[in-house]
């Protein structure tokens, strides 16, 4: 399994269906917010930029991925999975344990080189509250879910990482 894991990561086709997952994800938190009219709260905001970073991971990941910028993109994944599982874990205890005195901010902060709420404001504008549990599925809400897709994410990125030293035997027909 992890020459397989190696060898699909030396190819293209895994890293764009890693950037497309996030992609599909982050569609879907749009459509959530747009047209469902679930208002997101600042937590949401940041995990939706941790599936952002996911998804450039997967995109650094096919552009050169026979080359060292391969492992430049299996760092971002990996930190960027670990960050959006922090987040929604974070956020979890906010919905299930709501205190008065530990909730999120009001707005996100960005940095002042890269305002995206001034840029983007359709989709990096916090109007929500943290503890409202305003979508469930199967008894879950929307953080407890993101807590299982980033948990898959990095499961799946470390094995990817473990995998590297694991090259793939050369099989040629007339050897043994």
């Amino acid at each position: 399994m992890l020459r397989y894991l190696n060898q699909c990561s030396r190819g293209r086709g895994a890293w764009l269906l890693l950037a497309l997952t996030a992609l599909a994800l982050e569609l879907t938190a749009l459509w959530f917010q747009h047209v469902m009219g679930l208002k997101p709260c600042v937590m949401c905001i940041y995990e939706r930029n941790a599936l952002f970073g996911v998804m450039g991971a997967g995109i650094v990941g096919a552009l050169a991925p026979k080359s060292p910028l391969r492992l430049v993109a299996l760092l971002m994944w990996l930190y960027s999975a670990w960050e959006g599982l922090r987040l929604s874990w974070e956020h979890t205890m906010i919905q299930l344990h709501p205190n008065p005195f530990t909730t999120c901010d009001f707005a996100a902060r960005f940095p002042t080189w890269l305002p995206l709420d001034k840029w983007l404001p359709a989709v990096f504008v916090a109007s929500g509250d943290c503890a409202e549990r305003s979508w469930t599925f199967m008894t879950l809400s929307m953080p407890q879910w993101m807590i299982v897709v980033f948990g898959a994410y990095l499961l799946v990125g470390l094995l990817v990482l473990i995998a590297q030293p694991f090259k793939a035997k050369r099989r040629d027909l007339f050897s043994r």
